[in-house]
């Protein structure tokens, strides 16, 4: 295999790949130079909203362009901001800090965080309630920001294509920022 079609690429987005393809794209000598962009073009083609796709976060979270504003957004529509601002500030977020809480999600119960040393947190979609990330950490730990690419360096160093907005200003965590101004 040369190339990744764009089929079988849907598979993979979908979960539905067979365990030989799989195999067969791991043992590929050379990465298909056109695979990035053609798993762009099918993760376009799941959503509804026309927001041009720069990179996917999760499997619902996606970093897409807005006007000239690099934003996160959800398949379902839900937007949450610039993405150089911690998403997860503007998710639902259900805390399981007690020791019953936590045994309702985990099996066997002794496999649960113990309640006296950590929390657990879930963030949800406003728009469409999708559980979009969990973190286990510590009570009163700061929100982890699990994933902030350098967009412009990748574009232009990973993939040969340079951002047409490409300024170093895109690469600066600006939660602090946004915490501040609240």
């Amino acid at each position: 295999m040369d190339i990744v079609d764009k089929g079988l690429l849907q598979q993979l987005v979908e979960g539905q790949i067979s365990d030989i393809d799989v195999d067969e794209m791991r043992r590929m000598t050379k990465k298909d130079p056109e695979r990035f962009w053609t798993y762009l073009d099918v993760l376009q083609e799941k959503v509804t909203w026309d927001n041009k796709i720069l990179m996917r976060l999760n499997d619902h979270l996606y970093i897409v362009m807005n006007g000239s504003e690099r934003i996160v957004k959800c398949d379902c529509g839900q937007e949450y901001g610039d993405y150089r601002v911690n998403w997860k500030l503007h998710a639902d977020i259900q805390v399981r800090d007690t020791q019953d809480s936590m045994e309702k999600v985990y099996y066997p119960s002794a496999a649960a965080p113990d309640a006296d040393w950590m929390e657990v947190r879930e963030f949800y979609c406003p728009g469409c309630t999708a559980q979009l990330a969990v973190e286990i950490v510590p009570p009163g730990y700061p929100l982890i920001f699990e994933s902030f690419p350098d967009l412009d360096r990748f574009y232009r160093e990973m993939m040969g294509k340079p951002l047409a907005d490409e300024s170093p200003d895109w690469f600066k965590d600006k939660t602090t920022d946004f915490l501040a101004a609240l």
